[in-house]
């Protein structure tokens, strides 16, 4: 049987910039291929091109570009419209960009039907991708539906014309652990049933169970491959070495630190917005030079308590102390002298930066010589005058734990600050973050989904759901013995690389 996709010596350059630099590879039939790499390796160029879509000013060149049999190379925009839905289905890893704001999940779906001329139904789609109350799904937009569901929605979309290939383009970065968790499970249900697999991912724990094969991609070309197994026991190339590490974070050594008192608490606080509980019944202790974690999914209030700590949002009942003082219910000019004590890590600081400023300016504002925590942070005097968006993301990060260092704080609320990284630059920063509490005796808050990060950094967590703790404990406790059931469903969804070596 001939290969379904076949490539050699791929090249895809945008003007001066080599995005792929001669790749080959091929994906059989019924076979799930993962390549893995981080931003800017040519992962995501390499997937579009085989849908006809590298983008705007690409020059595509190859020895050879097999689609089904057919060569690719010469083919005019009818043929590529012809390949897209009908051999090779695209799912991407924002559904919200992706669906049609403007059209109901029936209808977006049905457009595929119409341009392949297929025989199907809609609502059949949506219960083969298992959305539940299909018939009610299918007649809301996207903005109404949460992110797993839009992924589902985005999958049926992409299986409508029953194409041969799948190609997802990190299709669960952005959604929780275990709406993650079940998206990985739709696509190996796929694969169960024949549908050929093209999976694009920076983390390759995420694709490591479901892939028979793994290419690992950096700088535009491949630089390893073979199976997940493999990789993990005997990586050869230095960058794949890294992301198996990177992948596997494990629990950091034990450091006690002697108890000096309390930084921040919160006591039985309560959050409404109309008849909505957003909120409710949190105790929460920071000790100082402690790290806490806070986990929880979308929706769970871990973010609204980050917000009343910052005295962003008052307490609906409750109350919540900073600094040996009220921070609850108190004018800001009472708060006001203990602010600089109080930083933040937010998740996007390309957002949280004001566009206008250089590095210099956003540092300086919270000290008067920004280069030494600059310096600190692993950064060089060459970032000073430069903008937040001419840094890449690690750079960024990195500025935004410069300018909450800065202050001397006693705590730093770190707010999904790794969540949006490579994982290789995640782990760098997690590593500065680890830095920080030593030296300086920092507190840390650190809030995220992602339960290896809150493992390898965190001396105690507190579990979030429905707005409420459900669980909290020593670190190593907690994931060793979890009393809770949304715990236990937290952790038994967490992608790993535990797969058998060959």
């Amino acid at each position: 049987m001939s290969a379904l996709v076949e490539v050699e010596d791929l090249h895809v350059t945008f003007g001066d910039v080599q995005a792929v630099r001669g790749i080959s590879f091929a994906v059989e039939p019924g076979e799930c291929v993962a390549i893995v790499g981080e931003s800017g390796s040519g992962k995501s160029v390499t997937a579009r091109t085989l849908v006809g879509l590298a983008g705007p000013g690409a020059e595509v060149r190859a020895a050879a570009l097999t689609l089904d049999g057919r060569d690719a190379r010469g083919f005019a925009e009818r043929d590529w419209r012809r390949v897209r839905g009908g051999f090779a289905g695209l799912v991407l890893q924002d559904a919200l960009v992706s669906l049609d704001p403007l059209r109901s999940i029936g209808a977006e779906i049905g457009e595929v039907l119409r341009e392949h001329q297929v025989d199907g139904e809609v609502v059949r789609l949506l219960a083969d991708v298992h959305v539940p109350e299909p018939e009610r799904r299918a007649k809301q937009y996207p903005h109404q539906l949460s992110g797993g569901l839009r992924q589902r929605a985005l999958i049926a979309s992409a299986i409508a014309a029953s194409p041969p290939l799948l190609i997802a383009d990190e299709p669960t970065t952005a959604l929780d652990v275990t709406v993650q968790a079940r998206i990985l499970g739709l696509l190996g249900e796929l694969k169960e049933a024949g549908r050929t697999l093209l999976l694009i991912s920076h983390d390759l724990a995420v694709v490591a169970k479901l892939a028979d094969r793994v290419l690992v991609m950096k700088d535009g070309q491949i630089v390893e491959s073979g199976t997940a197994g493999m990789l993990r026991a005997g990586a050869r190339h230095p960058y794949t070495k890294q992301l198996v590490a990177a992948a596997e974070l494990h629990p950091r050594a034990a450091t006690k630190r002697p108890s000096t008192g309390v930084v921040a608490e919160v006591r039985g606080f309560r959050k409404d917005y109309g008849r909505h509980t957003v909120a409710r019944d949190v105790d929460l202790t920071v000790h100082r030079g402690e790290i806490v974690g806070l986990v929880g999914e979308s929706g769970s209030g871990k973010t609204t308590v980050a917000h009343a700590l910052f005295g962003l949002v008052e307490p609906t009942a409750g109350e919540i102390t900073f600094e040996d003082g009220p921070w609850s219910g108190v004018p800001e000019r009472r708060r006001r002298p203990r602010r600089r004590k109080l930083q933040l890590i937010s998740q996007d600081p390309l957002s949280s930066f004001d566009p206008r400023w250089t590095v210099r300016r956003i540092v300086g504002e919270a000290t008067g010589t920004p280069l030494p925590f600059l310096e600190r942070v692993g950064l060089t005097a060459d970032v000073l005058d430069r903008y937040p968006r001419q840094l890449s993301g690690g750079q960024r990060q990195r500025v935004a734990i410069a300018r909450a260092i800065a202050p001397r704080p006693s705590l730093i609320v770190c707010d999904e600050p790794v969540s949006a990284l490579d994982v290789s630059v995640q782990a760098q920063v997690l590593g500065l973050l680890a830095g920080i509490r030593a030296e300086d005796g920092t507190a840390l808050l650190f809030i995220s989904h992602d339960l290896a990060v809150i493992r390898h950094l965190a001396d105690r967590v507190l579990v979030m759901k429905d707005g409420a703790v459900v669980e909290e404990g020593p670190v190593e406790r907690v994931f060793a013995a979890p009393e809770h059931e949304y715990t236990r469903a937290l952790l038994a969804a967490a992608p790993t690389l535990e797969v058998a070596a060959p």
